[in-house]
């Protein structure tokens, strides 16, 4: 497009074609009622040239595996690999969680996701009176050291990959794993995983933070900062927009929100004296797939150029895997219906390949009975045989980046980085993401796109399959799991065993030089928290220990 008469032809046949064709074609039938576009932009009817005439191929496109890795971050991607399959998995007892676990893996799952339950998310014991009731029943529960040993009995943590979806006390589940690896005989730099560690989007989209956003920086960037020497192979942060997304923002937002969170953690590891080649190689990240396909393959390829132009012109980093965005996907926990829940098998299908279309490194399926409780076994194996049915028989997988190229796809690339981006400015202009946070202005924003959404559906503008169209009158449900109410007592009273057997002296010692690290800003807190998690200090008392010097956050509020 770049011939100034090609540009102009081009331009009148569009002209023509709309009086002639598309006009006329409107005023006899009209469009159906209902066509929403994607949540970033107005429904395009069609795209042309015209629409990416301002596109370099070699600036903004280019080639996979090469900046700025718009088509993909290895030369032949799937063809060479396929993206590992990593279903959310965790409930109950350690020793039911293991099981789980095996299943998995014995189904031809390729890595292990760990969820964990309320009261580990936010560092409570299970005997706290705040973890009354809550024991075990959005994940595992993991009070010590024995219980992290106890998931992962029998599965060498050499040969298996382990993402855990923990933020606020991230340091502290890591030690544990990292201890249970060595019980093991695996020394921290043959482990490879992953640790959420974001938890900035705590305060705008879960709540299941502890400390203010400060101090949890500051732990964030240790984290970060440790495994660069200790455990290489290590992600020690996932860098997350899927829950801002499934809270409500639009696909733009979770763009802008997500990469202003990362340059906040970037920041704080330099300020700790660390070159940004040193560790931007390990950040990886967490992304949320919804309904709208080509909006989601045009995120993903975005995401990827918009990382890399940040990474080289705004850090200067040199190695190309600085600037190389490697993703875990998990499709849309918002978008499943308790209505109907069989039809999430779709919705997720649909979402898993467009992930797949996009390029991304990692998948979960959220199943379809989630939005009753947690999965059941056969929810899980529906979930993972989906994956395998996309990537054995689709041929999806055979071909780098197949919709690079499409107008649509490609001004939608366009249209979200570019969005993205004045998001990001605005935030900066506001001091950068923690001040942004603490204003309320992340919140804001979220509930306004939320509410936006909310009430398209509700005036039958969006329409949501068995919800508000299609409905049979009486929907029925899924089969739901059940957390056994045993669990709670069982858990107290291995805690209590595990109490009474320790060697108090030895606790006492750590928790008092970690105690001594944290009130020292310069101090580094991770060989702290390990030698406390060695000698079987419970995460509450860890916790409890920085609360002390940290306090706890209490959030603004947002009308």
């Amino acid at each position: 497009m770049a011939d100034p008469s090609r540009k102009e032809a081009l331009e009148r046949a569009a002209r023509e074609w709309r009086e002639k064709v598309l006009d006329p074609s409107l005023k006899r039938a009209g469009e159906r009622e209902g066509v929403v576009g994607a949540s970033s932009s107005e429904p395009s009817l069609l795209s042309t040239p015209s629409d990416v005439a301002d596109t370099d191929y070699l600036r903004d496109v280019g080639f996979p595996g090469q900046y700025p890795f718009t088509r993909g971050i290895q030369a032949t991607m799937y063809r060479g690999r396929l993206w590992t399959m990593r279903q959310y998995a965790g409930f109950g007892t350690s020793e039911e969680t293991n099981q789980r676990f095996r299943y998995l893996l014995e189904q031809g799952q390729t890595g292990l996701s760990m969820a964990f339950d309320l009261p580990t998310q936010i560092g409570y014991d299970s005997d706290n009176p705040m973890a009354e009731g809550e024991v075990g029943k959005v994940g595992v529960a993991i009070d010590s050291l024995q219980d992290m040993e106890t998931c992962f009995a029998g599965i060498p943590l050499d040969k298996v990959s382990t993402s855990m979806t923990i933020n606020a006390p991230a340091s502290v589940l890591l030690a544990m794993y990292m201890v249970a690896g060595e019980k093991q005989g695996v020394a921290p730099e043959k482990l490879s995983g992953t640790s959420q560690n974001d938890v900035l989007k705590e305060y705008v989209a879960r709540g299941t933070y502890i400390f203010p956003p400060k101090p949890s920086l500051r732990l964030a960037a240790d984290l970060i900062a440790y495994c660069s020497k200790h455990a290489p192979r290590w992600n020690p942060i996932s860098i997350s927009g899927y829950h801002m997304r499934d809270a409500g923002c639009t696909a733009a937002e979770e763009i802008g929100f997500t990469f202003a969170n990362a340059i906040a953690y970037m920041d704080a590891v330099l300020a700790q004296g660390l070159k940004i080649d040193d560790f931007a190689p390990r950040i990886s990240w967490i992304f949320n797939t919804h309904n709208n396909f080509l909006e989601e393959v045009a995120k993903y390829r975005a995401l990827r150029r918009a990382w890399a132009r940040l990474l080289k012109e705004r850090y200067g980093a040199q190695k190309p895997e600085s600037m190389m965005l490697r993703t875990h996907t998990q499709t849309g926990g918002s978008t499943l219906t308790a209505q109907q829940p069989e039809n999430n098998i779709a919705r997720a299908a649909i979402q898993n390949l467009a992930a797949v279309l996009g390029g991304v490194q990692s998948i979960a399926l959220s199943c379809y009975d989630e939005a009753l409780a947690i999965p059941t076994e056969k929810a899980q194996r529906i979930a993972l045989r989906t994956q395998q049915v996309i990537a054995y028989e689709t041929g999806a997988a055979e071909t780098v980046d197949p919709l690079g190229g499409s107008y649509y796809v490609e001004s939608l690339t366009n249209a979200l980085e570019s969005q993205a981006s004045a998001l990001m400015k605005q935030v900066e202009d506001m001091g950068g993401a923690v001040a942004a946070i603490e204003s309320g202005f992340y919140q804001q924003r979220i509930q306004e796109s939320a509410y936006r959404y909310q009430k398209e559906i509700e005036r039958g503008e969006r329409v949501i399959v068995g919800v508000n169209r299609f409905t049979e009158g009486n929907e029925g449900t899924a089969p739901r799991f059940q957390v056994d109410p045993r669990v709670g007592k069982e858990q107290r009273a291995r805690l209590a065993r595990l109490r009474a057997g320790r060697d108090k002296a030895a606790i006492t010692a750590a928790l008092v030089r970690l105690k001594d690290a944290a009130r020292d800003p310069k101090a580094p807190l991770m060989p702290e928290i390990v030698s406390a998690v060695r000698a079987y200090a419970t995460i509450g008392e860890i916790c409890d220990t920085l609360r002390g010097t940290f306090g706890e956050y209490q959030p603004p509020t947002v009308i």
